[in-house]
């Protein structure tokens, strides 16, 4: 069995003279929550629904639960639950109608993970779906997803609709479904505070490209910016180094790996480093669009 629970090769899509994902080499391990970060239009949704097989790609492959998408949608979709960034349903029945009308679809369904989650995010069970606010409509999916037991969890945007209080719930519950059951969640969102408290993988897209792929753990303990004067200072971007900032006989680096390494040579260089800061997902995430 493969340890990857989402791999693609080069997956490429183009719009006419719009390159929506470019080259993109994602690689998701099985039994994580991986975050899948980018602004509004970064190519994050286009990238999962080729993923997913409801795209063709212009090049490269995908291969999911190592199946390979498109020629195996629906093998891969009797393990996959996908909650949809256009969240819309049978608009005449109920959350609880919906919950009967899906229950017969999947095999590994359960009926103890719909009365949690409509306990848990308070789901209005008989009210009609098209009377329900977006939020309300949000948390159904959720929990039609949820109660799936699926082997991959693919989310898109999820907690768009949600207050606070509620999306601080549904990823408690998602932490807590991925532990217990050993589940792939791969999380596609801009809300970098959400990926922040449950992901263990993270990467980050920018105009159809991925910029970073690591551990959070990784980032947080190796990404610093590094400040440094003097004479003859590196100034090429390399695979340590993601960005620089040239001011004078100053420069700041962005530095993704081996920071005190890198400070290190710097200094038997004759340099002076005035700074080495640690970041945090969201600084570093900023940092890198930035540069893109």
């Amino acid at each position: 069995m493969s340890e990857t629970a989402i791999a693609t090769t080069n997956l490429t899509k183009t719009y006419g003279d719009i390159r929506a994902v470019s080259e993109l080499n994602l690689c998701v391990p099985r039994r994580a929550i991986y975050g899948f970060l980018g602004r509004n239009g970064a190519g994050k949704s286009t990238t999962i629904k080729m993923v997913l097989g409801l795209a063709q790609p212009t090049s490269g492959s995908a291969r999911v639960l190592g199946m390979e998408a498109g020629k195996e949608r629906v093998a891969i979709f009797e393990r996959t639950a996908f909650v949809s960034e256009k969240k819309t349903l049978y608009p005449l029945l109920t959350a609880a109608e919906l919950v009967r009308f899906s229950r017969g679809f999947y095999p590994t369904w359960s009926d103890e993970a719909v009365q949690k989650c409509a306990r848990r995010l308070e789901i209005p069970m008989k009210q009609r779906f098209d009377k329900l606010s977006n939020g309300n409509r949000t948390k159904v999916f959720l929990m039609l997803a949820l109660s799936q037991r699926a082997d991959l969890l693919i989310l898109d945007e999820p907690t768009t609709a949600l207050d606070p209080v509620t999306a601080e719930e549904f990823l408690r519950m998602l932490a807590e479904d991925a532990l217990d059951r050993g589940s792939t969640i791969f999380f596609s969102s801009h809300q970098l505070e959400e990926l922040e408290r449950i992901a263990e993988y993270v990467g980050v897209m920018d105009h159809g490209k991925l910029l970073l792929q690591a551990r959070l753990d990784d980032i947080k303990n190796d990404f610093r910016l590094i400040t440094a004067s003097g004479s003859g200072l590196p100034v090429e971007k390399t695979p340590q180094i993601v960005s620089v900032e040239v001011d004078g006989d100053s420069c700041r680096y962005f530095v993704t790996n081996d920071a005190e390494g890198f400070a290190t040579e710097l200094k038997r260089n004759g340099a002076t480093v005035t700074e080495s800061i640690p970041l945090s997902l969201r600084e570093s995430f900023l940092q890198l669009v930035r540069k893109e």
